[in-house]
């Protein structure tokens, strides 16, 4: 197993590829943190969210966990990041006709697959512990530059940091996860792309406006939840326990669509 997940670490070793989630993962942590220092700065009320933002007030962005909300504020725009670089990594095998040499030289199917989810979900750490960096830098000047005291953040770091990676980092699984089972299942970069943005911009925001007593059972919603550790709509007891069904179906439909899926059709 230790062989299958080094391989598939070197092959998903892509400069493109790496750089890109790198590079987006930095973009957004930059551009919520300036936002925030903007509109949350200037109210003390709830500010209005967006398609994959959710705004803290400004008591909870001044508060000790304050410094990482950039983090969990937005999640679901990180999220759909991972799910397009999950999918475009595992699409690529098929596209590339890459898979029947891979699995021609592991005929084991489900060491092949929990490999590249291993080793996917290695370079989600990666990225993770990127955007802690980048939010740990932007975080106090966005909030020097709108003259915010954040007195506080200084207040429990590490227990603090922490919590930030692991829930950001759980989010992100998921998210990948999500991205993978689409791109077995359509064979598509573009297509498992499409539908994972789409869901987010436009499907889930259509379903919570209709049919609001399901809406904090959304993967959307749970997952931004488990981002943040815990909503007062969705406790992180239960934002994580759904984000581990949702994991534990995605990878079962994995599983199973790539072993009794035919690589050659």
């Amino acid at each position: 197993m230790i062989n299958v997940l080094r391989s598939e670490f070197l092959r998903t070793r892509r400069k493109g590829v790496v750089l890109g989630w790198f590079g987006l993962a930095i973009l957004f942590t930059v551009m919520i943190n300036m936002v925030m220092a903007q509109v949350v700065g200037s109210s003390q009320a709830q500010p209005e969210g967006g398609p994959g933002v959710s705004f803290p007030t400004l008591d909870q962005w001044q508060a000790a966990d304050g410094i990482t909300m950039g983090l969990s504020s937005a999640a679901s725009m990180y999220g759909v990041v991972a799910l397009s670089f999950w999918a475009i990594v595992t699409a690529g095998d098929y596209s590339s006709g890459l898979i029947r040499l891979t699995v021609s030289a592991q005929p084991d199917r489900v060491r092949l697959l929990l490999g590249k989810v291993g080793a996917l979900s290695l370079w989600t750490a990666a990225v993770t512990t990127v955007a802690l960096i980048a939010n740990l830098i932007i975080a106090p000047m966005a909030a020097q530059a709108a003259d915010l005291d954040v007195s506080a953040w200084g207040q429990n770091v590490l227990q603090t940091l922490a919590g930030a990676w692991f829930n950001l980092f759980c989010a992100l699984l998921v998210w990948g996860v999500i991205g993978l089972v689409l791109a077995l299942v359509t064979r598509s970069a573009a297509i498992s792309i499409s539908v994972g943005v789409g869901y987010v911009l436009v499907v889930e925001a259509v379903i919570t406006a209709a049919l609001d007593s399901i809406a904090d059972w959304t993967p959307g919603a749970t997952l931004s939840a488990l981002a943040q550790g815990g909503t007062s709509s969705i406790p992180y007891g239960t934002a994580l326990i759904l984000g581990a069904f949702y994991t534990l179906l995605g990878l079962g439909v994995a599983l199973t669509v790539f072993k009794r899926r035919d690589i050659t059709d």
